[in-house]
């Protein structure tokens, strides 16, 4: 890792590809090649900006709050409301009907509505290979067509992991299709945490986890063994981490539980004022 320099790229820039393509040290007529930046994105799932600790927020996010101090932090920042047109838009830096999510990834067979990332886009994975960078991601995908069950039945039982539904969603779709070298997560937005329905490492799903296996812990596992094994080549990476925390269901463990077991007994007003104070004390 001290070998590996992060750089944390703002994620508005990233929405022009023609920037990305401007240190790439291809040209032969440049001078000297810029030596290209490894890339990593991290995505936390459906989480209020003052849910951090660097804005206002009551739980501690440490490592969050020191990238903050050592880096830049917006002030006015705009996504879809939504998580899969959200995704969509970082994904792609069109906006989401454009991509082909107009609402979520049912394919409802009208243009922008497609309910999945469409022929006609490229992905920023897609785009960095050409430019010589790996790519991996981890993490929720959630921007493919998600293949309901056959039946009512299977309906009421689709989170648990243990059945078999065959692919999750067209394999064309999957994010190893789409420009990413490796991928690690899960297909669909909704999983159980302790046992994450659609759960596949590359192409092949994962259909045992350990006991204690809790998917927060997997997301960054596998981040940290992504990254030791990409700061061994002299080629440049793009690593996306689309955490599914904290959209619902809410699954901490339960020595996290109980840290802030006594935090919110004061009511919103009370942990609203106190957010705010700290705001201005961060700002």
């Amino acid at each position: 890792m001290s070998k590996t320099k992060l750089s944390l790229l703002a994620l508005a820039v990233l929405t022009s590809f023609g920037l990305v393509a401007l240190n790439t040290g291809n040209d032969p007529g440049t001078p000297k090649a810029a030596k290209r930046p490894n890339i990593v994105v991290i995505l936390a799932d459906d989480m209020g900006y003052s849910d951090m600790g660097c804005y206002g927020g009551e739980v501690r996010t440490p490592n969050l709050d020191f990238l903050a101090q050592n880096g830049l932090r917006y002030r006015q920042f705009y996504n879809t409301s939504r998580c899969c047109p959200t995704r969509a838009s970082l994904l792609t830096g069109l906006y989401n009907q454009q991509a082909g999510i107009g609402k979520m990834t049912e394919a409802e067979n009208q243009p922008g509505y497609q309910g999945h990332i469409t022929e006609n886009t490229v992905t920023l994975a897609e785009v960095l290979k050409t430019a010589g960078y790996r790519t991996g991601m981890v993490g929720k995908w959630h921007v493919s067509n998600t293949l309901t069950q056959k039946n009512a039945q299977d309906q009421l039982a689709w989170l648990n992991h243990q059945k078999d539904f065959g692919p999750f969603s067209p394999i064309e779709q999957y994010p190893t299709s789409r420009g990413f070298d490796r991928f690690f997560g899960t297909i669909w937005g909704v999983v159980d945490f302790f046992d994450p329905f659609s759960l596949v490492n590359g192409k092949e799903p994962v259909k045992s986890v350990p006991k204690d296996y809790y998917h927060t812990d997997a997301i960054n596992d596998t981040t940290v063994a992504y990254i030791s094994e990409y700061a061994k080549s002299e080629k440049p990476f793009f690593l996306y981490v689309a955490q599914n925390a904290p959209h619902w269901p809410l699954q901490a463990k339960p020595e996290d539980i109980e840290k802030y077991k006594d935090t919110y007994k004061g009511g919103w007003e009370a942990i609203r004022k106190r957010r705010y104070e700290r705001m201005v004390k961060w700002d």
